[in-house]
């Protein structure tokens, strides 16, 4: 059976009306009609119920109809493909991260990608994983990347692993646990805490380390998605940032942001992993953005920034 057929029956599927599925193939009704009878005799077996109202599939049509979708959808993929090929072009591409890598590595992913192909568009979103993937289930985004614990079973799409991302708190430079050699949670939180969406399973734990209760909910002085803010906030009062170790290596090097030593604080890192439209084909940009992510599996990516020792 050829991929033209095929088109046919997604249509009938879709529009669930001969008239209007003919219309969207740009056939006349009758060869639309003759089509399917000729893919059910091909086939043998009844792929749509002729109601009075609609057309809907049998079961056996639903069956033939899921992988014909696939079939199609990858044909087109590989003729936008080939044209890209064709005319030695990437495409453009949209993709979401979420605040910790938007706080690492991606500036310097955007920059190499703007160097070496200036002519391809790149539309990023910055966000928590709950709307990037809402995006993505709408293919809004071709793919994001963020941290992926709390991330629901979802079998339209697929998880892979990258590396862990260290972080720490870190206070600015003056602030009142600045100096001190050792600090406990409860310090911290006396102080506030200004960070990103904490995931579930860090937030129980700090919370049993805070001698909460296991129902409790843990609060957080200050939640939001970008970084930026977060670091802006602790230089200029005595909040305490939370944030990944390669996101302050630079305020930690000139003695901006001090690392906190927190007494009995276990290691914490976020979990990132890059997540895409399970059976969708990624453009060959999003496969080029996606093979430059970091990677190195469980291993921390980076080492806590040493904190800088006062001369005397």
């Amino acid at each position: 059976m050829d991929l033209r057929r095929w088109a046919h029956i997604v249509a009938v599927a879709d529009r669930r009306s001969f008239a209007r599925a003919a219309e969207q193939v740009h056939l006349s009704q009758p060869a639309l009609t003759r089509s399917i009878q000729a893919a059910e005799a091909e086939l043998g077996m009844r792929l749509f119920d002729r109601g009075t109202h609609e057309v809907v599939p049998t079961p056996a049509g639903e069956f033939v109809v899921a992988r014909a979708r696939q079939l199609v959808f990858n044909s087109h993929c590989l003729r936008r493909d080939v044209d890209l090929y064709r005319n030695r072009g990437l495409g453009d591409t949209a993709f979401g991260v979420g605040p910790f890598p938007a706080a690492t590595f991606l500036s310097t992913l955007l920059a190499a990608v703007r160097r070496e192909f200036p002519g391809v568009n790149v539309r990023v979103e910055i966000s928590n994983w709950q709307l990037l993937l809402k995006r993505l289930l709408e293919e809004d985004i071709e793919f994001f990347v963020a941290d992926t614990r709390d991330l629901p079973s979802e079998p339209a799409v697929l998880v892979r692993p990258l590396r862990r991302e260290p972080g720490g708190f870190y206070v600015r430079s003056g602030h009142p646990l600045a100096r001190q050699k050792s600090v406990t949670l409860q310090q911290l939180w006396d102080h506030g805490v200004a960070s990103v969406r904490v995931p579930a399973g860090v937030r129980s734990v700090l919370g049993g380390l805070l001698g909460m209760e296991p129902s409790a909910e843990l609060s957080m002085a200050l939640e939001c998605d970008d970084v930026g803010v977060l670091k802006d906030v602790a230089l200029a009062s005595d909040s305490v940032l939370a944030a990944p170790h390669a996101a302050v290596e630079q305020e930690v090097a000139a003695g901006t942001f001090h690392a906190l030593p927190v007494v009995g604080l276990p290691a914490l890192f976020s979990e990132m992993g890059v997540v895409t439209l399970r059976g969708r084909t990624p453009s060959p940009m999003a496969e080029l953005i996606i093979g430059r992510l970091p990677s190195g599996g469980p291993k921390l990516a980076h080492r806590a920034p040493q904190r800088r020792t006062s001369q005397t």
